[in-house]
């Protein structure tokens, strides 16, 4: 929320400004730690068109990529990181992260660290994000850390993006094929329909089975639209519930090719996630904590946190996963036994991300180049042989009349 003060100074000098704070209460704390005796505040309400509506406004994993370089650069050039945060939210396009900077900077003014003040901001920065950071001022290396985070958030970006754009085009033609089915049955079909029965003909058994679909979907087509949105009511209520967001997770990841387009993508993001903590000195439990927060599965997010409990309790990492051989590929448990005993796990699991982004592209591509034809003949067929199943009958009608 944006507030707009009128307020004094500790030296009697006026001063007016917004502030953006989750609360009134908060922004007047806020107001107070900097010094200011509030005259007033009140709420901006702001004028917002509908391509700025709270829906529609929201920070995207690219603009977070593009501010991690941002402020790895600004920091090599040994800017402060008030006067980096605060720059950055001045020229930044994003309205919403704009904002987000701007309270960031104001954190810092008040002596709040950058995690600390990056935590205030779940929704944006992760926890995975924000513990790195802390690594890093702890470290003395926030330049390092956040071109670390920069290159990490754009590999995850690029992968994410290019397995869902591969799963937009069978969806389009998914939903094209179940369009043309519709119309073809609902107003094509009917007025064929009528003039074969009308004919006196006998009519073939594919033919019968064709006109009582359409007849079913002319008759009760208005009662399977509703179940239908039914079924997605309760699809999207089941997935609001913790037991259902597994189930569903569940047959993602055990869909033919896609199960195993996801499997790979989660298995990258896992080891990719551990080999950059690991790497940044986070210590082996922590960083499985919270990879299991961020790998965007519940299955996985469970495995993990068991694997965390495993190796709390002195189990090796390599032993924890062992246990779960239905996700985690004998391959994977054997390497990370490997670096475990050589003491080079970090070079074996970026080894381990490098596989499996190969895997996953390859999988990706091999998926798009199936699909496309496997489509469009199938969408072929059915147009085909619901045609043939309707006109062959008239064709014959029209023979025997000649």
């Amino acid at each position: 929320m944006l507030f707009k003060y009128k307020a004094i100074d500790a030296e009697g000098e006026s001063k007016e400004g917004e502030i953006d704070a989750p609360n009134q209460d908060i922004a007047i704390s806020g107001l107070q730690r900097r010094g200011l005796v509030i005259l007033s505040i009140k709420e901006e309400k702001e004028q917002k068109s509908i391509l700025e509506l709270s829906f529609f406004e929201r920070v995207k994993p690219k603009d977070v990529v593009v501010l991690s370089r941002q402020i790895a650069t600004l920091f090599e050039a040994e800017v402060s990181a008030l006067k980096a945060f605060t720059m950055l939210a001045a020229n930044t396009e994003n309205k919403l992260l704009g904002r987000k900077l701007t309270q960031i900077g104001d954190d810092l003014e008040e002596g709040v660290s950058i995690s600390g003040a990056l935590a205030h901001h779940p929704d944006v920065f992760s926890d995975f994000y924000i513990n790195m950071v802390k690594v890093g001022e702890e470290t003395g290396k926030l330049n390092q850390t956040f071109l670390h985070l920069a290159e990490y958030l754009d590999r995850q970006y690029a992968l994410t993006s290019k397995t869902k754009n591969a799963l937009i085009y069978p969806v389009f033609v998914v939903i094209t094929f179940f369009v043309v089915m519709t119309l073809m049955f609902t107003i094509v079909i009917p007025k064929l329909a009528s003039i074969i029965t009308d004919s006196g003909q006998p009519v073939p058994f594919f033919t019968q089975i064709v006109i009582w679909i359409s007849n079913l979907f002319v008759n009760y087509g208005f009662f399977l639209l509703i179940f239908l949105v039914l079924l997605g009511i309760w699809v999207w209520r089941l997935s609001a519930t913790p037991k259902g967001k597994v189930y569903l997770d569940t047959i993602r990841l055990s869909f033919p090719a896609v199960g195993s387009l996801y499997k790979r993508l989660y298995l990258s993001r896992i080891t990719d996630n551990l080999n950059t903590m690991l790497s940044s000195g986070v210590p082996i439990v922590r960083a499985i904590d919270i990879t299991a927060e961020v790998v965007g599965s519940l299955v996985y997010k469970d495995l993990l946190t068991e694997a965390a409990e495993g190796v709390r309790s002195g189990l090796a990492l390599s032993a924890a996963f062992q246990k779960h051989g239905e996700h985690i590929p004998g391959i994977m448990v054997q390497m990370v036994q490997v670096g475990e005993e050589t003491g080079s796990l970090g070079s074996i699991l970026k080894t381990l991300t490098d596989f499996y982004k190969r895997e996953v592209d390859d999988a990706v591509d091999t998926l798009v180049g199936l699909i496309e034809p496997v489509m469009i003949v199938v969408l072929g067929l059915g147009v085909g042989i619901l045609l043939v199943s309707v006109l062959m009958p008239i064709y014959n009608m029209a023979g025997s009349i000649s």
